[in-house]
């Protein structure tokens, strides 16, 4: 009988070390990624309107540390703005790990010369590697770029759950 009791005792306590582990994963941060980055624009078989970027840039987070990032999006003319969308971002950390993301929004002029800032952009992270394999989260992206050059700078500032 004793041993019986010994077994439901150290069962439960394992099970409950194991629960209690499994809900300790689960953390939201709030994500902040500040960076520099140019976009190459051009065809695009993959988007309807057959014209995308692809942006290549680095930056920071409060998270991620020291990142580089890659992205590619189509774009289609709205009146005096630009829509990108079925964006497709991945972020790389120093250690190698990635960050994966969708993204849309659009390109508004500044009445600046070629500037334009981000409108209405907002990402939503699907995954990645390593430790962010099994990330979600999303948010809201700021920035701009001066459409002559494609230089720019980009700001993604949301939550992120890493499990």
């Amino acid at each position: 009988m004793l041993k019986t009791v010994l077994r439901i005792a150290t069962a439960s306590v394992l099970m409950s070390a194991a629960l209690t582990a499994t809900a300790g994963t689960q953390t939201y941060q709030d994500l902040e990624l500040n960076g520099t980055l140019q976009e190459i624009p051009g065809p695009s078989l993959r988007c309807a309107s057959k014209f995308g970027g692809t942006i290549l840039g680095f930056g920071d987070s409060n998270v991620l540390g020291k990142v580089g990032f890659l992205s590619s999006d189509c774009i289609t003319p709205s009146g005096t703005s630009f829509t990108f969308s079925d964006g497709r971002f991945m972020i790389t950390t120093l250690t190698g790990e990635m960050v994966f993301a969708s993204y849309s929004g659009q390109f508004v002029p500044t009445g600046e010369g070629t500037n334009f800032v981000f409108s209405n952009a907002s990402f939503q992270i699907t995954g990645g590697t390593g430790r962010y394999f099994k990330a979600s989260g999303g948010g809201a992206i700021t920035g701009g770029e001066d459409m002559t050059t494609g230089k720019g700078n980009i700001t993604l500032k949301g939550k992120i759950l890493l499990k």
